[in-house]
């Protein structure tokens, strides 16, 4: 890994600086030497915010919503209370309400709810790989990556296979906002502000919004168990129901956490074992060693760089003042590579031990509701790939996601030669 950057070259608002894969670790690593909790100023409209970048501030700050909450939302866009209202999912609240919601779509994800599906993800895995395999060169992103994740998550919504393509698609243009090769409307761009009530400013959040509709119309009434028909067949505990504004907010919080993140994790995983020859040729000798290693894979993808809170009170954190209503924003990324946390924390080991990476966030009542199934699918994935190929090496550059909120990788080319 190359040098730290100087403290002063560090811009953590300039999306530019995600695109080489090596300046956003190396700006985040100055960070947590010299600067551990930064004020990051931003270009207007935005005000700047905090970047806190330790593992254990990250950690003290997503465990204390009442000081830090995520109601005021958790991008690092700044909204006014219409926005919030027209705009807020399960991700935007906080307390009873949060739990609430989250409640709703729970059980399918509980770690005895996604075992049930292991008979499935193996069967999906392996069709997966005999498309992509057959080719010999291909790109791991399009083939295996986005196509497995999606496929899962078609499942879980009871919705047709052939519209798969177009839920990547529409997470693409969503998180994809401030990359021209995905974005309809640049976030920034003055163009955007027609957009401004809909979800990360993106019109692609229409053409979600009318989906799931015709879906919940479909289904309202019925006895089915898929995400879609719980969301309008039931009644959230704190007895307030969801408004249809609720509903297309929380749906296409599914479309896009249910591909995107998972999508990059495996994409990461990937390129880090082609990459690290010798690692990959630990899990093929030893394939047991997978399930502890799917671990590594996540501390060292960390799919998503950051999410943001609010203070909702003057307070201090790292010994800086922060000032009630002030960004506060958690670099998981950073917290996944501290070095008071991990040894060699830019080493890629697959037999690291205790790994404890806040990817999924931390004893957080925002605790992510899919890990359990996002770690069974990579886990899946690779017990069923790396057996299969003696080789794969990369063929041409790998592009990243023009993003400081997603560590996306566009595309993966690889060659592979299968084992005999």
């Amino acid at each position: 890994m190359p040098e730290p950057l100087p403290l002063a070259d560090v811009d953590l608002a300039d999306p530019d600086k995600f695109l080489d894969g090596e300046t956003p670790w190396r700006m985040l690593e100055t960070l947590r030497r010299e600067d551990p909790v930064h004020w990051q100023p931003e270009p207007a409209p935005n005000s700047g915010f905090w970047a806190v970048t330790r593992h254990a501030d990250i950690v003290a700050v997503d465990r204390d919503p009442e000081t830090y909450t995520s109601t005021r939302f958790t991008n690092l866009e700044e909204v006014d209370d219409d926005q919030i209202a027209i705009r807020r999912s399960l991700l935007e609240t906080d307390g009873l309400r949060h739990q609430a919601m989250r409640r709703l779509l729970q059980k399918p994800f509980t770690p005895r709810a996604v075992a049930a599906y292991g008979d499935f993800l193996r069967v999906l895995t392996r069709r997966t790989l005999d498309a992509a395999l057959a080719k010999g060169s291909f790109d791991f992103v399009e083939e295996v990556s986005a196509d497995f994740p999606i496929n899962v998550l078609a499942r879980m919504l009871d919705i047709p296979e052939d519209d798969t393509q177009q839920l990547i698609d529409w997470g693409n243009r969503i998180i994809g906002n401030t990359d021209p090769d995905y974005a309809d409307v640049l976030l920034h761009s003055s163009e955007s502000e027609a957009y401004r009530n809909l979800p990360f400013r993106s019109p692609a959040s229409l053409e979600v919004f009318a989906y799931g509709r015709k879906l919940a119309e479909e289904r309202r009434g019925g006895d089915g168990t898929d995400l879609v028909s719980l969301l309008v067949n039931q009644t959230p505990k704190d007895g307030v129901p969801l408004t249809p504004t609720d509903f297309d907010n929380y749906f296409l919080l599914l479309v896009v956490a249910g591909n995107e993140t998972t999508r990059h994790a495996i994409s990461h995983s990937m390129l880090a074992l082609i990459q690290h020859p010798e690692e990959l040729a630990k899990l093929q000798a030893d394939p047991t060693l997978i399930p502890a290693a799917v671990e590594e894979f996540l501390r060292w993808a960390s799919p998503v760089y950051h999410f943001r809170r609010t203070a909702t009170r003057d307070t201090t954190l790292g010994g800086k003042e922060i000032k009630e209503g002030d960004k506060v924003v958690l670099w998981f990324a950073s917290g996944n590579r501290d070095e008071d946390v991990f040894t060699d924390p830019d080493t890629f080991d697959v037999t690291r031990k205790n790994i404890d990476h806040v990817t999924f966030g931390k004893g957080s009542p925002h605790f992510c509701l899919g890990n359990s199934l996002a770690r069974l699918e990579i886990q899946i994935l690779f017990e069923e790939l790396l057996p299969r190929i003696s080789s794969i090496r990369l063929t041409g550059e790998v592009p990243r996601v023009r993003s400081n909120f997603v560590n996306g990788i566009k595309k993966l080319p690889v060659e592979v030669t299968l084992a005999p």
